[in-house]
């Protein structure tokens, strides 16, 4: 099987010119949607093999962090906006690092830090984050990229396990900690305009990613930030542009009633103590 499908997608390659998708912004994803799962797979198998760099917070005795999260998680996935809900896995892990960051690979798997629910002052900012990261998931911006970053030919020997060294790359790629994932500039709007969206239809202000890039500048924290800042160190205009989101749709950017799973923010802030 993993001849046939090599050959199959070497005979794409030979019909599709590689600068359709390095030579445009956007980008063209090449894999189908089993794809994304499967790579997605390989690289949480990768990530939770190497608890050094990755400390996951198991879930047997943190079942009140992960049920926190996985509320906040299904309110977002339930707004009826997410293209995969039903074909990705959306998985959740928490990272016990104090490390301003969150991420989620192809396929629906999706890494939050301790350090950045701890640094956050509401619910309504992470879940303005989540919804951002999941969105970079349900448009397959982390695909494309990857793409660009590797090459598609790299990224088939991963998914026939042919290249574990370079899979061991792409999770620290992702989680920004060897050279962060590249998104463009595009990718990134989608993604903050994505998450106005979801989040219209939950209890959380729609708003939130603003309100966390408006605290990372006013804390002079944007250098420290996620690793999707590096590239585009103006924050301020993201701001201006994700309330304007929220103005043209019409949603609520009034702070939620900071009770997610009968737990405030603060409550939840305080499990990782």
């Amino acid at each position: 099987m993993k001849i046939i499908k090599s050959l199959l997608f070497t005979l794409v390659l030979s019909t599709i010119s590689i600068g359709l998708f390095t030579s445009c912004e956007d980008g063209v994803v090449l894999f189908s949607i089993e794809d994304d799962k499967q790579l997605g797979a390989q690289t949480a198998a990768q990530i939770a093999s190497d608890p050094e760099q990755f400390p996951i917070l198991p879930r047997q005795g943190n079942e009140a962090a992960y049920s926190y999260l996985q509320n906040m998680t299904d309110q977002i996935l339930n707004s009826g906006e997410v293209k995969y809900r039903n074909e990705f896995v959306w998985k959740l892990h928490i990272i016990d690092q104090d490390v301003l960051n969150a991420f989620a690979t192809p396929g629906g798997y999706i890494y939050v830090y301790t350090g950045l629910i701890k640094y956050l002052n509401t619910v309504d900012d992470l879940a303005g984050v989540m919804g951002h990261e999941i969105a970079h998931s349900d448009n397959r911006h982390s695909s494309k990229a990857l793409q660009r970053q590797y090459g598609v030919q790299i990224l088939l020997s991963i998914l026939l396990g042919n290249d574990p060294g370079t899979l061991a790359q792409i999770a620290g790629s992702l989680a920004g900690t060897i050279d962060g994932l590249k998104f463009s500039q595009k990718n990134e709007a989608d993604a903050d305009d994505q998450s106005v969206i979801y989040l219209s239809s939950t209890d959380y202000a729609c708003n939130g990613a603003a309100t966390f890039f408006e605290q990372l500048l006013a804390d002079g924290s944007v250098s420290s930030g996620p690793s999707f800042l590096s590239t585009h160190p103006s924050p301020d205009n993201r701001v201006a542009d994700i309330n304007s989101k929220a103005t043209d749709i019409g949603c609520s950017v009034s702070q939620s009633n900071d009770n997610t799973d009968n737990m405030t923010y603060a409550e939840f802030q305080a499990l990782f103590d």
